[in-house]
């Protein structure tokens, strides 16, 4: 098992390994303590794991209630939101209490903006079953739900206590959620390491390698993890450095909406990563051959690089990202692999490069 101390105003462990779901007790109890806690779930990771994961905080001296609802993006919303935070009151949840979300990015996120806002605020364990959790959500305090204007508009910064990271339940994704996953762990290679992205190159992260080398994964897991970590604890509330990790993501959020989230966010992502590679080109902002590396790797990861969104739309769609301010956005612009950088851009020039990286010639 891999720990990593994450030294945010308030200090959290991440353990990575398998067989931890029946630790969970274990550790919520060390880093939470109170007298009751409530799985939130969904209708996919529920009827695999909610069982163990039960059975362990009763074990750990834990009064336990699980809420479950539908899986899948379109159900990160406000009725969700609002029916937890309910529950918790009829429970007759205190602010002592764990809200201990199990799944992957949408569960953490809306079980984490419950947390937050229950009382101005209860303790919360992330215990992540997707890949895209366990590298990027899970870690680093972002929780929000989706608004119809766009994805993640309502939210709050709340850190976890801890976060539960069992490997093994990757063994129960397909072949496609897995490949999502790895939208998120080639962006952190992009921003931040140069050798992960060689390694992936020469080894592609896919569900193979977890069947054979397990380990091996876990050490994969654990350096992303560790590339998000010294992100989030240099600037914890997105002020500065931590936009890095949103690398891919103003042109790929676009894209998820424009179509109605039927794509997963790791491909939307790899998709924006291409895009905004093949825009900083034209710019003369980095080498030509970054975009091909990119696009090649996503393939080898088994993700779509191409998008039938059209340039319109997705602008359309961009004017609500987070990162804008008035008539500008910060946009993460590849100069090379393993370094970005932050550039405010005017609206007009983005729309221009969301021309050329989305265009059908390009993809």
């Amino acid at each position: 098992m891999y720990t990593l101390e994450i030294d945010t105003a308030q200090p959290y462990k991440v353990h990575i390994g398998t067989h931890l779901l029946e630790q969970v007790g274990e550790l919520t109890r060390s880093a939470c303590g109170g007298n009751r806690a409530v799985i939130v779930t969904d209708t996919n990771v529920g009827p695999l794991y909610a069982l163990p994961v039960r059975v362990s905080l009763e074990d750990a001296g834990y009064t336990v209630d699980v809420f479950t609802f539908e899986a899948g993006e379109e159900h990160k919303r406000a009725d969700t939101f609002l029916a937890i935070l309910e529950f918790m009151a009829t429970h007759e949840f205190t602010r002592s209490d764990c809200v201990i979300a199990l799944g992957g990015g949408v569960v953490g996120d809306v079980a984490g903006f419950a947390a937050a806002t229950y009382m101005r605020g209860c303790n919360f364990v992330q215990v992540p079953t997707s890949l895209l959790a366990m590298v990027d959500s899970s870690v680093g305090g972002k929780t929000a739900i989706d608004l119809e204007a766009g994805k993640n508009l309502a939210g709050a910064f709340w850190q976890p206590k801890v976060v539960i990271a069992d490997v093994g339940c990757l063994a129960t994704l397909d072949p496609a959620q897995f490949a999502d996953g790895c939208g998120e762990v080639i962006k952190h290679a992009v921003i931040a390491d140069a050798e992960l992205f060689e390694e992936l190159e020469r080894t592609p992260l896919t569900l193979d390698l977890l069947m054979h080398d397990v380990s091996r994964v876990e050490l994969l897991v654990a350096r992303n993890i560790d590339i998000k970590r010294a992100v989030v604890v240099s600037d914890e509330r997105e002020a500065s450095a931590r936009k890095l990790l949103n690398f891919g993501h103003s042109i790929g959020h676009a894209v998820e909406a424009c179509e109605n989230y039927r794509l997963g966010h790791g491909t939307c992502v790899a998709i924006g990563m291409v895009a905004i590679a093949r825009a900083a080109v034209d710019y003369d902002a980095c080498d030509a051959s970054i975009p091909g590396r990119i696009e090649r790797l996503c393939r080898a990861h088994g993700l779509s690089t191409a998008s039938t969104c059209s340039a319109d739309d997705a602008f359309a769609a961009a004017l609500h990202d987070k990162k804008r301010a008035g008539d500008t956005i910060d946009l993460v612009i590849p100069r090379a692999i393993g370094s970005c950088s932050i550039a405010t851009t005017d609206l007009a020039t983005f729309k221009t490069m969301i021309e050329v990286g989305l265009a059908p010639e390009r993809q």
